[in-house]
């Protein structure tokens, strides 16, 4: 049961301390209003004179067999063997769209880094299409793309214009000429090349002599390439598809639309551009060779001429004909092998020579499937190096990872055509041997017969090798005409017509939480860089001293209380008077109770409590004697009329009587006032006295209550010496003025019992925050605070 009600109270508690929490911020509600509404305001203007963003985007599809990519339009010539092994990854073809190379070739060719603007009221608006004028610049030198340049155009007649020119490099400015005027068509001459400045729409008549001015903005093509590619995004829809999106932000809409078809159509031509070298160095290769084999096959016809005139021979197999069909199948097996072998040795001796950047001659070996295809995947990865290397280095991860696929394919490659080599090499043996028996038979033919045959043989070898050779240049030339493109355009580049950029709600609710993020992080830092004491909430917990209640800032701290006093502060000490009523509520057998007020350190207002709860018990009819005991730093005197002798100059002679000091205050039926006297030399001596207990104990006799303002504990014993004859210890904390720690000086008074019967009070709060008796009761009095002090207040 008692822990049930243990939680509640932690549960109460808890709710109180949230509640504190949010009237803490609750109190600075204008705070937030005010930021909300800057914020906001800010947040309009931005989207008022922010330039919208519209976002395009296309999408093509790329061959990629492995994704089931779209068909070869070569497929046509598949019995040709073209068409095959040009297998292309998507993730490459990512890379290759995104790069730097393919960005700088578009903005070239649609000459992006030039740019007009129509001045407007606050920012200036690009004008693409609408452009009534063209820019061209034409014998570009090398600086053109590096520099910065702005030009501003002014139409002046339906054939003149006027251009007032200026050109940046670094953090330099040149003029150049200054609203110096042209014709339309007319060739400027510029640091950076020619300039041209045509009419792309017809101009009307202005109305008045002037035309709204045109900037003409080149940028640097290094910075105007940076900002399309980050601006680019190239996605693959799928890990199982071949479509790729590409999407791209831009102020002007049609700007991007072209952007990203010229892209794809730039693209395409450099793919295709790199399929034909194939064709083309395999192009090279069979001409090269032709021209090898026209020459043999021309020695050789040569020398069967030879043959026949030497020997008078006209038709010599039609006397051996019966013998020579049995051998005429195992021939043309040894001529088919013989080929082979040539064009293999030629392979592998192109094969010893070339690089990694050299391509590979296809289709030249028919029937081995093998070869060919190892060869085909070889000149794939020459191409993809090559198109990596041109913006990348050898030692780029993938460069490196291509090379060693590289190397172990040609390995391969040279495996294959060697082994090919020697089964050729045995095969064209055991041909000749089975040749060979049949070559037998016919031995009784005569010698010209058998040289005519070896001569013959070699011009059929030259005859069939030159044909081969003829057939694989035709089948060349039509794959360097028919070379398909990388991708097919599904949807061309078409632009939103909503800007993806700013967006209006995501602004609007960015601001209205920085409106209340800003004051609340601001009233949070002040909260937790000010450790003062500012209410009494900020007591819970700190002390277990009791709180009698706390008093707001006086408007007139001079001011003591009187018979008509409503003002918040005296409704407080009239409350903090019956609180200390209760704390003192000993039986005193007709003395007075005797109220000690005491503080930390100087200037926390114990004097003003003293003065006040005197004046406030001697209204309520009671007979009041107000002592001061702070006698190094009397100040009562600011508050009463009172003489310069008092207590000090009681204690200090045995021949005074302290009657002789005591003031009546006008106003008041029983109120009388001690001052503390002239400042002794030994204040701590003197109080040390036992004239001390003696005063108290006649006074006591002879009021109802007794106030004695005393010194601040911190800094002196005084108080400490007659806390004594203190019935209950009024322990006054400024508001505002100590912070937290210095509670711990009370609270080891408290503990150690050292000031009898102790109580706190908090002086100077601020009711218009809560704290204190600010609720309207009576007369209230307006504080005038300095401009700082009352921003700092609301």
């Amino acid at each position: 049961m008692g822990r049930k009600n243990s939680d509640k109270n932690q549960e109460q508690d808890q709710e109180v301390h949230i509640g504190d929490v949010l009237a803490q911020y609750v109190t600075h509600w204008k705070w937030f209003v005010l930021g909300i509404t800057i914020a906001l305001i800010i947040a309009f203007l931005y989207l008022r004179y922010a330039t919208p963003q519209y976002q395009a985007t296309t999408t093509i599809l790329v061959k990629d067999e492995k994704k089931g990519g779209m068909m070869s339009e070569l497929s046509a010539f598949a019995d040709l063997g073209l068409g095959g092994g040009m297998k292309n990854n998507v993730d490459n073809e990512v890379e290759i769209l995104k790069s730097r190379t393919l960005v700088e070739s578009t903005v070239k060719k649609l000459n992006l880094n030039i740019n007009l603007f129509a001045k407007g009221n606050v920012n200036d608006i690009e004008v693409y299409e609408e452009s009534p004028i063209e820019v061209n610049f034409i014998n570009k030198f090398n600086r053109f793309y590096e520099s910065k340049m702005v030009l501003e155009f002014l139409q002046i007649t339906p054939e003149t214009f006027e251009l007032e020119n200026a050109i940046f490099i670094g953090s330099s400015k040149t003029i150049l000429n200054d609203k110096k005027e042209f014709r339309f068509g007319e060739l400027i001459k510029t640091k950076y090349g020619d300039l041209i400045i045509t009419k792309k729409n017809r101009l009307e008549e202005p109305v008045s002599n002037t035309y709204e001015k045109i900037a003409i903005k080149v940028s640097p093509l290094e910075q105007t390439v940076e900002s399309f590619q980050s601006r680019l995004n190239v996605t693959s829809l799928s890990k199982t598809s071949s479509i790729v999106t590409l999407t791209i932000t831009d102020p002007v809409v049609k700007k991007s639309e072209e952007f990203l078809d010229n892209l794809i159509q730039i693209y395409n031509q450099n793919a295709v551009t790199d399929k034909n070298i194939i064709s083309e160095k395999t192009s090279e290769f069979i001409d090269n060779r032709l021209k090898l084999i026209t020459q043999e096959l021309g020695g050789v016809e040569q020398d069967v001429e030879s043959f026949k005139r030497t020997n008078n021979l006209t038709d010599i197999e039609s006397e051996t004909k019966l013998f020579i069909e049995g051998a005429n199948a195992y021939n043309n097996k040894v001529l088919e092998t013989e080929i082979q072998l040539n064009m293999v040795s030629s392979m592998l001796g192109f094969m010893k020579n070339s690089t990694n950047s050299d391509l590979l001659p296809a289709n030249l070996i028919a029937g081995q499937n093998d070869a060919s295809s190892l060869i085909n995947s070889y000149n794939q990865l020459v191409l993809d190096r090559n198109r990596i290397l041109k913006t990348a280095t050898l030692a780029n991860p993938t460069v490196v990872k291509m090379d060693q696929q590289m190397a172990s394919l040609k390995s391969n490659v040279l495996a294959s055509l060697n082994r090919l080599q020697s089964n050729l090499i045995i095969q064209k043996r055991d041909l000749k041997g089975k040749e060979g028996n049949f070559n037998s038979k016919i031995g009784k033919i005569p010698v010209q017969e058998r040289q005519f045959r070896i001569i013959a043989r070699q011009q059929k070898v030259k005859e069939e090798l030159y044909l081969y050779l003829l057939q694989k240049r035709e089948e060349t030339a039509i794959s360097l005409s028919a070379t398909e493109p990388n991708a097919r355009v599904i949807d061309l580049a078409k632009a939103l017509k909503i800007p993806v950029a700013p967006k209006k709600n995501v602004i609007y609710l960015v601001a209205l939480l920085l409106g209340l993020l800003i004051p609340f992080g601001i009233i949070y830092a002040i909260g937790l860089l000010d450790t003062k004491v500012k209410s009494s909430m900020d007591l819970i917990g700190k002390t277990n001293i009791p709180f009698i209640g706390d008093v707001p800032t006086s408007a007139s701290p001079f001011e003591i209380m009187n018979p008509g006093s409503r003002t918040s502060t005296a409704e407080a000490l009239r409350i903090i008077r019956s609180n200390l009523e209760f704390m003192g509520n000993k039986d005193h057998d007709g003395k007075a109770k005797t109220f000690f007020v005491t503080s930390t350190v100087p200037s926390e207002g114990k004097t003003f409590i003293s003065a006040n709860l005197a004046a406030t018990f001697a209204l309520s009819g009671s007979s009041v004697l107000l002592i001061e005991m702070d006698v190094r730093n009397p100040k009562l005197s600011k508050y009463f009329k009172l003489p310069t002798r008092g207590v000090t100059n009681y204690l200090s002679s045995n021949e005074l009587n302290l009657d002789n000091f005591r003031v009546k205050q006008e106003g008041y039926d029983n109120f009388y006032v001690i001052p503390a006297g002239i400042v002794p030399p030994n204040p701590a001596e003197l109080l040390m006295s036992k004239k001390v207990d003696s005063l108290f104990k006649s006074i006591k006799s002879q009021y109802d209550y007794i106030i004695v303002d005393t010194a601040p504990v911190s800094l002196v014993a005084d108080t400490t010496l007659i806390a004594k004859n203190a019935d209950c210890f009024v322990y006054v904390f400024r508001a505002n003025y100590l912070g937290k720690r210095m509670l711990d000086i009370a609270n080891t008074f408290y503990k150690g019992k050292k000031l009898p019967n102790m109580c706190l009070l908090l002086n100077d709060t601020d009711s218009r925050k809560g704290y204190g008796y600010g609720y309207g009761y009576g007369v209230k009095h307006e504080i005038t605070l300095p401009w700082y002090k009352k921003i700092m207040k609301i």
